[in-house]
């Protein structure tokens, strides 16, 4: 009897990946048999990186920090459950930070388990990047701060490179 893999959707922008995203995402793969990184984007809205470039910088982290199971695609306009039924996920794996994190993720689990029976599973993100968000380093690197071990080293160099020069 041979039995479905169990595979994880983590779900994100991913613009860029940080630290912590491939943290949970190195957990989730701990946790399933394969991991799939749906970078979501809204293709109406441009963002510091182009989806090509949240792809590649994903795949990247993911291979430096071993993790073998997982795999980046992207999708925009559709829902979430929709993606998790074409790649054949039966559990969502979100990181939290804090409370505010789980306010904010709690009404969309409860929606997708409402929709199509899908669940959420959430992880508590590593207590060293607790702190750690994109749209925050976004801003710290605008204005000349240092992300040095919160992205990969090649995140930081293109985010220095891209917002320092556009500021």
């Amino acid at each position: 009897m041979t039995s479905r893999p169990r595979r994880a959707v983590c779900p994100g922008s991913y613009d860029p990946v940080t630290n912590g995203h491939l943290d949970v995402v190195a957990r989730a793969a701990a946790l399933h048999d394969e991991v799939v990184v749906t970078v979501l984007h809204n293709p109406a809205k441009a963002g510091t990186f182009s989806v090509a470039e949240r792809v590649a910088f994903v795949e990247r982290g993911l291979a430096a920090a071993g993790v073998r199971n997982a795999r980046v695609e992207a999708f925009s306009g559709r829902l979430l459950v929709d993606v998790c039924r074409e790649v054949g996920a039966d559990v969502v794996v979100k990181g939290l930070r804090g409370a505010t994190d789980f306010a904010y993720e709690l009404p969309m689990a409860l929606m997708n388990r409402h929709l199509t029976g899908v669940e959420t599973l959430f992880l508590p993100g590593a207590a060293e990047f607790e702190h750690v968000s994109s749209s925050l380093v976004k801003e710290v690197v605008r204005y000349g701060g240092d992300v040095t071990g919160l992205v990969p080293d090649e995140v930081r160099d293109a985010l220095v490179a891209r917002l320092r020069a556009d500021g």
